[in-house]
């Protein structure tokens, strides 16, 4: 017997796909409607920094988010490390707002996203800005800012002072974590852009270790510095000894960072003019020839070759036998050393015959036969070959006791004062004089504040130590001998203080001189103290003097030079 079908079975099946399909489309014509409604606007309520940018369409929500974030987006941040404040700069440090994505993550722009579509229709969210960070720039601003606070590592050192070694102990370091700064500095940044009174942020810092460790500067010191220092070093050449003192050789000595190690370090210059100041007195050493007068002419003295050491050997063997103790002694070749300046040499100088001579007089001191006379003492005898400059600062040198000086009148702040060097300027003007009519060049001169009527007017010179100098230049193809005395004075007597010039005949020399003019009259000054010297007064001029150039012989002017003076009122002085 056959099954009958239930004909509602059937229909209900029949039905169920097509409620199904109903629902479907129903539900989805429901998204595409809250898709259409919502658009493309952030969801109502929706803020990302504490800015609202809820119902806004992109374009309007980011203008809106980077003008309400105008005045913290560019705000530096406020920081703090091992003690010390300081800020960094948004816009150097590469931090940002990233406006767009910002605006973006809080709902702006279309989305399929069913949590898109709930949060336009019901409303959005409290969003933090999306902040870009560039790191390298950072890193960099972390620098600037730590290189101001950090307490770096100092690695220990050994130094060598006078004849000891000392050690000096290495420090560890207190620096800036760089790497773990740039989350919190990110940190601090993102929350001042809601919070312009943020607190300063504290940085990570960490320690650093020096290079160069206790372990190692006791090696160091164990292995090189103290048997340096130990004693003195012997060279030994065929005929000659070189003791050389820990103060002597220890100024070429040091120790530098090598491999991550002290190492002896040596400095041959330092070296081997120790070597050579010790040899100073050394007989067999090498002579220059040189011009003297003799017998009251010019006379050579020849050169002379010597017996010097191999300055190879020397410095190659040298940190070898410093670093032992006990008997020390390094064997060097001989080798023959030539003279700097030969026999020939000092006679192609053609130094021959006076050249210029002047001679001027002073009134009798004795304070004035001193200064003078050691002055010219100091002068005498100088050779300057072509191309040298006289300086008579550096030949005399500092005025003092102990240089053979006492003490005599000089003139300060227009004033006569006591001094130690007084009356040396008398040697200046001398000097200058023979120089001016040797026809050498004028380098640097300084006339006297006021006139004094013992000098040719215009054409004289004073000296001060150590600023006011006589300089010349032998600017001739010859050389030139500087001869230099007194003739002291007497009660009775005046003295007279003369220079030549030696040398081959370059120029002849014509001297003239302008009248006065730009007449001044002087002051009258009242002084006290026991250093008042009285003064009557006299007045002030300007004046020029002429150098005229001729060739030995000529009457044709090759040039002329102008020396121009001012002198100043010499103010009458009374004293009380």
């Amino acid at each position: 017997m056959s099954r009958d079908r239930d004909p509602y079975r059937t229909n209900d099946r029949r039905v169920i796909p097509w409620l199904l399909l109903g629902l479907v489309l129903l539900f989805g014509g429901a998204y595409l409607a809250a898709y259409a409604v919502t658009g493309d606007r952030v969801p109502r309520g929706a803020t990302v920094a504490g800015v609202d940018i809820g119902g806004l369409e992109p374009a309007g929500a980011r203008a809106a988010l980077a003008d309400g974030l105008d005045d913290t987006r560019g705000a530096p941040v406020k920081v703090r490390a091992l003690g010390e404040r300081g800020r960094i700069d948004p816009g150097r440090a590469g931090l940002d707002v990233d406006v767009a994505a910002s605006v973006a993550q809080a709902g702006g722009g279309r989305s399929w996203n069913p949590a898109r579509i709930w949060d336009s229709l019901t409303g959005g969210d409290d969003f933090d800005a999306i902040v870009t960070v560039d790191e390298p720039r950072l890193t960099k601003a972390l620098d600037e800012f730590g290189d101001k606070v950090d307490t770096k590592p100092r690695d220990g050192r050994v130094l060598f002072k006078g004849d000891r070694a000392v050690a000096k102990e290495p420090r560890t370091g207190q620096v800036v974590d760089r790497d773990g700064s740039l989350g919190p500095v990110t940190d601090a940044y993102l929350a001042g852009l809601t919070e312009p009174d943020v607190e300063r942020v504290e940085l990570p810092t960490t320690t650093a270790d020096p290079d160069i460790g206790k372990a190692d500067v006791s090696t160091a010191m164990h292995s090189f510095a103290n048997p340096a220092v130990s004693g003195d070093v012997r060279i030994e050449l065929e005929n000659e000894q070189v003791v050389l003192r820990p103060v002597d050789f220890l100024p070429a000595l040091s120790m530098k960072v090598e491999d991550g190690d002290l190492a002896p370090v040596l400095d041959r210059d330092v070296l081997l003019k120790a070597v050579d100041d010790r040899m100073a007195g050394n007989p067999l050493a090498a002579k220059d020839a040189t011009v003297v007068l003799r017998n009251g002419a010019p006379k050579v003295v020849k050169s002379q070759k010597g017996v010097t050491y191999n300055p190879d050997e020397l410095v190659g063997g040298f940190l070898d036998v410093v670093k032992t103790t006990g008997n020390r002694t390094l064997r060097v070749s001989s080798v023959v050393s030539k003279p700097d300046f030969s026999t020939k040499d000092a006679r192609n100088l053609g130094i021959k015959e006076v050249v210029s001579e002047f001679t001027t007089y002073y009134p009798h001191a004795s304070y004035r036969n001193t200064n003078l006379g050691r002055a010219a003492e100091l002068v005498n005898g100088t050779v300057l070959k072509p191309g040298d400059v006289f300086s008579l600062n550096d030949v005399v040198g500092e005025r003092t006791k102990e240089n053979g000086f006492t003490e005599g009148f000089i003139i300060s702040d227009g004033v006569y004062k006591e001094d130690f060097g007084g009356g040396v300027s008398q040697v200046a003007t001398t000097t200058f004089n023979a120089m001016f009519f040797a026809g050498l060049k004028d380098i640097e001169h300084k006339p006297h504040s006021f006139y004094i009527d013992r000098y040719p007017v215009g054409r004289e010179a004073t000296v001060a130590w150590p600023y006011v100098d006589l300089q010349f230049q032998n600017d001739t193809d010859h050389g030139v001998l500087v001869q230099a005395y007194i003739t002291p004075s007497t009660p009775s007597r005046s003295g007279a203080m003369t220079v030549k010039m030696w040398s081959t005949k370059t120029w002849d020399i014509k001297a003239s001189t302008s009248d006065r003019y730009n007449q001044t009259q002087p002051e009258t000054r009242r002084l006290s103290g026991d250093d008042c010297v009285p003064n009557e007064g006299y007045g002030g001029f300007d004046i020029d003097v002429f150098r005229s150039f001729f060739q030995p012989g000529g009457d044709e002017l090759v040039k002329r030079e102008t020396f121009h003076t001012t002198y100043t009122p010499s103010d009458t002085v009374i004293c009380s």
